[in-house]
């Protein structure tokens, strides 16, 4: 039978400090998400009531946390209880860093300079794209083909099209906006290539097929390429502008293939010019992945 004085013994105040101390430490995370609660909002661009949603979800945990806790205490010690709920606490937070760290990219260029890398980028994978999505009817009717057939190989192309937006956004997703940018950039340099060797019937529909599916995810991506590297209260305004300068690629490069053709009477030159412009795009985008670095904080605006 235990007296007063043994409640009031050193161990006992020592046992008192010490859950105190975890006591404190393990319930200052619940108050994590309010103080970070307008960065959230700001990141997300939601409101209010939806960045506070992660301090609901904290709390609907606590208090399942409670009951399982409880049990596990009368089952297992308070001592196992207690550690196996710091690792979890640990591993959530180390969790939230990591994601938030993935999510706050930037490069070593001023918010200007980047934003005219990715719209000289983007002239540049819509002049090579402009090439057969413009110029692939004629080019049938000179091989002999008909312009049916030359309309069916640019829907085919616009098809696949369709296809590469969606897989490029799973693609986003898990490796980021500039490697799925890169990856659609050199497969369409590479269906660019297919074009040079082959003409025949059956290989002009399998062309214009990887052509449209290796095509169709690049434009998306350098919005996602923007909010990744910029400011989000500019984003707007950035991702206008690079999608104004790709739309400016496919006019040039329109224009430019007709005119190659009509100094060479071919479109072996049209094809070889889509193709330095790609790799033009491919070469900055390149540079802008290498030159890429993480830290916590997005790029400030310029």
């Amino acid at each position: 039978m235990r007296t007063v004085s043994d409640h009031d013994s050193r161990y006992s105040w020592a046992r008192l400090g010490l859950t105190l101390l975890i006591a404190t430490v393990g319930n200052a995370g619940m108050w994590a998400i309010i103080v970070v609660l307008p960065q959230v909002q700001a990141e997300f661009g939601v409101g209010r009531a939806d960045a506070a949603l992660p301090y609901t979800l904290t709390m609907v945990g606590y208090a399942l946390g409670n009951l399982l806790i409880g049990r596990a205490v009368d089952r297992f010690g308070v001592t196992a209880a207690l550690s196996v709920a710091a690792l979890g606490l640990g591993a959530g937070f180390a969790a939230a860093a990591a994601d938030a760290a993935g999510r706050s990219q930037s490069v070593r260029f001023a918010p200007a300079t980047l934003q005219w890398m990715l719209a000289l980028a983007g002239i540049g994978c819509c002049v090579a794209m402009s090439m057969p999505q413009v110029h692939i009817v004629a080019l049938c009717v000179d091989l002999g083909y008909g312009p049916a057939v030359g309309a069916q190989m640019l829907s085919l192309m616009l098809l696949g099209g369709v296809a590469s937006r969606l897989a490029s956004g799973f693609l986003a997703d898990a490796l980021g906006g500039v490697p799925t940018l890169l990856i659609g950039s050199a497969l369409q340099c590479l269906a660019l290539f297919l074009y040079l060797p082959f003409d025949g019937l059956v290989s002009l529909y399998v062309v214009s097929l990887v052509f449209g599916l290796a095509q169709g995810g690049i434009v998306p991506s350098y919005a996602i390429v923007v909010r990744e590297y910029m400011a989000p209260s500019e984003a707007g305004t950035r991702v206008g502008f690079v999608i104004m300068a790709t739309i400016v690629g496919m006019a040039l490069g329109g224009w430019m293939s007709g005119w190659i053709f009509d100094q060479t009477g071919s479109y072996r030159l049209a094809f070889l010019n889509g193709i330095a412009w790609n790799m033009m795009n491919i070469l900055i985008m390149l540079t802008i992945l290498v030159r890429t670095r993480r830290r916590r904080e997005p790029l400030a605006a310029a």
